[in-house]
Parts: structure tokens; C-alpha cells; sequence
């Protein structure tokens, strides 16, 4: 194997040559060797993203020879297209507040524009890792503004697959307006709504989640470049600081505002913790939602049958025949995920201490790994369940005049009393609550039939008047 010399403040070390990493890399692959999930690649796009922002502007301000600028910047445009990510392989979970993270582009970026130069890598008085590829930067600017924009991005995304899910569960609201069933409250029988209604519901809560995910971007937009390492500023000029910021606007397309006080989004992790908490909600709802329709798909004769969900795939490897909800399923645990990534968020975000919180690593992971995980659920569900699913209307009208909710239309006619009689009667005797009615003429048979209709049930007014 062909190997460079590297060496750093703890001394040397030979390097794969093959590798665009260098000697920082290779210490924190050993050190945080955890054989776990690695860094998040949205993040090394963003921070890669960074660091072309930083040689254009350093390239202006003549801060950075422009030969050597323009290597950077095409290697780093390499580095978001793609094309090295195999050497992107820092577990997640490391210490330094993202330094290895922030060291892994800088080597990689620096050993590729040496290439480009014409260069061998690991010659760093040509391009180096933080004279150049790092210039006016910190891993306490570059790391959390990377973050954030990446995070705009998926909540981009996730919105937009929160709005298709509305809308299917809209279409289900019309296409089941008709249909009438049993509602239930704690796992009882109820009173009789539409299956309309229920989808209806479910609409609503996924609307209120698709807008305030939509809304939480505005709190992500501030970053703190230019602050460097605790937000005051050292080694970097006003005007990079402003001309990062127009920059950074320009290369991605999203309303990034230069914060006015750096200090503050260089200690604070605050808005993640916002960010992760509606993201709880939104899983909260998910799970309900997928939850209701498990149990209402349950059967296919012992259970309540009412919801047919699309068969995807066999579901037993001993019981022929048995399929299982396994996109409800599957949401129900991609909820559970993003509810205690919600809970390592906060915590890892209430241990910042002084000017720097350590912890921004798993901040990082959670809160991409939750946007992926819910972006990519919520499309499956719309795909492969809400879009197809069915209602069996034989089996919700079996339910719902097998029950005695009827009885509750009586109150106003006959008070709770004597309706709790009627619905304890009919109960013992296997007989409807119409039955009882008439045997005992309690009621006129016209008015009878008024009062028990369906859809008199399933509006705001009172039965028979």
C-alpha cells in the first residue's frame, strides 16, 4: 500500500494515499471508532456548500490567491455533487462539537484541489486544509450554519409531502361522505358519524402540522458565519461576513439572514429543540392516524373490519392468508424514532455550557435523521395506503345497527333516565333499541323512524325535531 507522511500537533503518521482525507480524519475514525450510523450526508453537502461560499469570497476580497480559490471551489462543488462521499465515514456520535466533521471537508476538499493543481496530495503548502480551505471560518460557525440549511431543506420537503398527504386524506373525506359507521370513544361504541368525518379529522391534524413545520423555517434562516469560533468575530472582516451571507443566499436559493447577534446562534441550540418538537407533534398525529387505521382494519372476521387497507405483502410464515397493516406499521415506528430523537434533541441541547454546546454531533443526527425518516414515511403512507384504501360498507352498517348508540338520539325526547332503561333492555335481550320502541309504544312509529335515522344522527340539531 502506498502511504504520505501527515503530521499535526500530536505528531505524525502515515496515511493511506489513496485517501483524500488526512492525518485529523484518520485520528477521529479511531477515536469514535463506534462502528455506527455515519455523518449525516445532507450535512457534508452543507458544509462542503460553506466552503466554496467562503473561497469565493475570500477570492474577492483578495484574501485567497485565485488559483488556489479556484480549486477549492471546484472541489467542493465535487464534494455536494456526490462524488466523494465513501470518504465521508466519521461516525456521527463524536466529540469536538463537529471538529472531525469539519476537518474530514476541509482535508478531503484541499487534497482534492491539490489534484487539480497538479499537485500530489498531502502537499499542503499548495492548498491547506485550514490556512485555506478553513480561511475566516470555525467548525463553531461553519457546523451549525451547514445544520441549519440543511435542515431548511428537508423541512422543505417534508412540507410538501405533509401538503400531498392533506390532500389524499381530503379525497378519502369525499369519496367516504356517504358512508355511515359506529364511532367510538374509548374503544366503545359511540355515536354514529360518517366515514367522511373521520378522514376529515385526520386532514385537519396533518394540516396544522404541514403549516407549523412550514413556519419553523423562518427561525432556522439565522446563521452565525462570520462569528467564528465563540461569535465575536476574530479573523474574519465585516466585509466577509456580509458578503458570505449574499452569497450563501445565492448559492442556495433560501432567505439565509446574517444574525445580529452571532453569539447567541454559536451557544444556543434552542431553535433545534423548536425545530424537533414539532416534529414530535407531526409523529404524534402519524401515529394516531396509523393507529386508528390498524384497528379499524383489523379482522378479517374477528376484528372490526370496517377499514380495508391495500394487501402489500404475505404476512405470516406459518399462518396462510394473513396479511398485515405494514405501512401503518411502519409510520407507527418511524414515530417512535422521531419521538425520542425529539427527547436525545433536548437533552443534548440543555448541555451547551458557557460560549459552545459539545453536543451539536447528536443534535445533528436526530434532527436530519427525523426529517428523512418523516419525508420518506409520509410519501410511503400517502403511496401505499391512504391513496387505495377502502371502506367495506356492509361491515359499518352491520356494526353500527348491532350496537345501541341510538339510544342516545331518545335523551331529548325521554330523558337519560328512561333512554339508559330502553338501551339496558334492548342489551339483555338481544333486541334493537327500534324494537323496544314499538313493543312497548313508547313512541309514535313516524317519529320512531325520525329519531333512528342515520342521518339524523350525524349532524348538529336535535333527533326528530
Amino acid at each position: 500500500m502506498d502511504y504520505r507522511l501527515e503530521q499535526d500537533v500530536l505528531g505524525e503518521r502515515n496515511i493511506d494515499n489513496s485517501t483524500y482525507s488526512g492525518i485529523n480524519t484518520a485520528r477521529a475514525l479511531e477515536n469514535f471508532d463506534l462502528n455506527s450510523k455515519s455523518v449525516n450526508l445532507n450535512l457534508i453537502r452543507e458544509i462542503a456548500l460553506i466552503k466554496k461560499a467562503a473561497a469565493l469570497t475570500n477570492k474577492t476580497l483578495k484574501f485567497l490567491d485565485p488559483e488556489k480559490a479556484d480549486a477549492i471551489i471546484k472541489a467542493s462543488e465535487e464534494v455536494i455533487y456526490g462524488k466523494f462521499d465513501y470518504e465521508f465515514k466519521l461516525s456521527a456520535f463524536q466529540g469536538g462539537a463537529g471538529t472531525s466533521t469539519n476537518m474530514n471537508v476541509n482535508e478531503v476538499i484541499a487534497n482534492r484541489a491539490i489534484e487539480l493543481l497538479g499537485g500530489v496530495k498531502g502537499d499542503y503548502n499548495l492548498v491547506h486544509p485550514l490556512n485555506h480551505v478553513n480561511m475566516s471560518q470555525s467548525t463553531n460557525d461553519v457546523y451549525p450554519s451547514a445544520l441549519r440549511i440543511a435542515a431548511i431543506r428537508l423541512i422543505r420537503k417534508l412540507s410538501d409531502s405533509l401538503s400531498s398527504l392533506q390532500e389524499a386524506l381530503q379525497i378519502k373525506e369525499n369519496e367516504f361522505s356517504d358512508i355511515i359507521k359506529l364511532g367510538r370513544t374509548q374503544l366503545m361504541d359511540a355515536l354514529p358519524m360518517t366515514a367522511g368525518q373521520s378522514f376529515g379529522a385526520y386532514s385537519k391534524a396533518i394540516e396544522r402540522d404541514r403549516w407549523r413545520i412550514y413556519k419553523v423555517e423562518e427561525r432556522l434562516r439565522q446563521i452565525n458565519l462570520g462569528g467564528t469560533a465563540i461569535g465575536t468575530g476574530l479573523n474574519a472582516t465585516n466585509k466577509y461576513v456580509f458578503m458570505m451571507t449574499d452569497i450563501i443566499q445565492n448559492l442556495t436559493g433560501l432567505g439565509i439572514a446574517r444574525s445580529d447577534y452571532p453569539m447567541d446562534i454559536t451557544q444556543n441550540c434552542d431553535i433545534f429543540v423548536e425545530t424537533s418538537g414539532l416534529l414530535k407533534s407531526c409523529s404524534v398525529n402519524l401515529l394516531k392516524i396509523s393507529n386508528d387505521l390498524r384497528l379499524l382494519n383489523s379482522g378479517p372476521r374477528g376484528g372490526i373490519g370496517e377499514v380495508l387497507l391495500p394487501k402489500m405483502q404475505a404476512g405470516s410464515t406459518i399462518m396462510p392468508g394473513k396479511v398485515n397493516p405494514v405501512i401503518p406499521e411502519m409510520v407507527a415506528q418511524v414515530s417512535l424514532r422521531v419521538i425520542s430523537n425529539d427527547s436525545a434533541i433536548t437533552m443534548a441541547s440543555s448541555m451547551g455550557q458557557l460560549e459552545l454546546n459539545a453536543f451539536t454531533p447528536l443534535i445533528a443526527e436526530c434532527l436530519l435523521e427525523s426529517l428523512e425518516l418523516l419525508e420518506r414515511s409520509v410519501t410511503l403512507f400517502k403511496d401505499k395506503c391512504i391513496n387505495d384504501l377502502k371502506m367495506d360498507e356492509d361491515r359499518c352498517l352491520e356494526n353500527l345497527e348491532n350496537s345501541l348508540v341510538s339510544a342516545t338520539s331518545l335523551v331529548p325526547h325521554l330523558g337519560y333516565d328512561k333512554a339508559s332503561l330502553i338501551s339496558k333492555k334492548a342489551l339483555a335481550t338481544g333486541k334493537t333499541i327500534r324494537e323496544i320502541l314499538l313493543e312497548e309504544q313508547i313512541l309514535p312509529e313516524d317519529i320512531i323512524d325520525k329519531i333512528l335515522s342515520p342521518t339524523e344522527l350525524i349532524r348538529t340539531h336535535i333527533p326528530g325535531k
